[in-house]
């Protein structure tokens, strides 16, 4: 006859074993999950979480982001208020950055001003990248002549000096006595910027197309029939953008720091459209008077493409396995 206290004596023996399976079989599938591949984006991601680099740049770009957006959230005055009483006051703590020789909230005017800024340096990015990237597909996949006469035609505007180029192009829209509108301004100088700085992203592209028009999934796609449209679209661009992503985000801070040069020359945006380029032009004849007139705009000028720039070399360690 069985032993009572031997059954009931095994009933905790099972229980330990179960219990210690069931954390074998959960240490293995989050093993397994730990394994799986990740896609590049996703690896991407992944590495961008743990770099401070890239949370300290974001809040910065998140800050103006918000100011552009909801400048109401940041200030309650207009950028045109103004009072004269207070014409050249330094910053207090009724107007953080002090007034300006005219009366106008320098505070005021910076937020409202960073909508404009970002406008200009965003479209212009956005047109350069994608003129750049069409080109650049263009001559990568197709090769010999039409490489040539693309990357020829490129060289054409990438021998043009960038402030020269801009300063004729805009003084020919605008030739002196005529009074544009500010949004026919700020067209024109997006446009200006991407006219003249396109061939870098073009020939980014374009090594990255020549680069993966070589390997082994583009050559089955070709060999199994797949249309030229389905093969750059579907199987090589998801591929190539990566880089071009890298200099776009560079990029954009540098056209911010191209809009407020242009705006410095008195040929780029102008009243009464406020940007930081503007405001650093209305206080340049005022530094040794108002130095705060000029600092402020400009120091806002100078964070936002550092968090702009530091935001591309996060991009960019985190895209390039190599650079790890």
């Amino acid at each position: 006859m069985t032993d009572p206290g031997s059954v009931g004596g095994g009933g905790p023996a099972l229980e330990s074993f179960a219990s210690a399976e069931v954390a074998d079989l959960a240490t293995t599938q989050s093993d397994e999950r730990q394994r799986k591949p990740r896609s590049l984006w996703g690896d991407a991601w992944h590495q961008l979480r743990r770099k401070p680099m890239f949370a300290i740049s974001a809040v910065i770009i998140l800050v103006v982001v918000l100011m552009a957006a909801f400048p109401s959230l940041f200030t309650a005055r207009p950028a045109d208020y103004n009072n004269l009483d207070f014409a050249s006051q330094p910053p207090s703590a009724s107007a953080w950055f002090g007034y300006s020789f005219q009366g106008y909230d320098i505070w005021a005017r910076a937020v409202h001003g960073a909508r404009a800024t970002l406008l200009v340096g965003f479209f212009a990015t956005l047109l350069t990248v994608l003129i750049g990237s069409v080109m650049g597909i263009i001559a990568g996949f197709y090769g010999r002549l039409t490489d040539a006469f693309i990357s020829r035609f490129g060289d054409v505007f990438a021998g043009l000096p960038f402030v020269l180029g801009a300063i004729v192009i805009l003084t020919t829209f605008n030739p002196p006595g005529s009074e544009p509108s500010g949004t026919a301004v700020l067209i024109q100088v997006i446009l200006s910027i991407s006219v003249l700085s396109w061939p870098v992203s073009m020939r980014i592209m374009r090594s990255a197309t020549i680069v993966a028009k070589q390997l082994d999934y583009v050559k089955a796609a070709r060999a199994l029939g797949a249309s030229t449209r389905r093969i750059i679209f579907r199987h090589m661009l998801p591929n190539t953008v990566a880089p071009v992503l890298v200099y776009a985000t560079i990029a954009l801070g540098a056209f911010i720091a191209v809009e407020a040069t242009l705006a410095y020359l008195g040929i780029g945006v102008r009243p009464p459209v406020v940007s930081w380029g503007v405001m650093i032009n209305d206080g340049k004849d005022y530094v040794q008077t108002s130095p705060h007139e000029l600092l402020f705009p400009a120091g806002l000028v100078t964070i936002t493409v550092l968090a702009f720039v530091m935001l591309g070399d996060a991009v960019r360690d985190a895209l390039d396995p190599k650079s790890r």
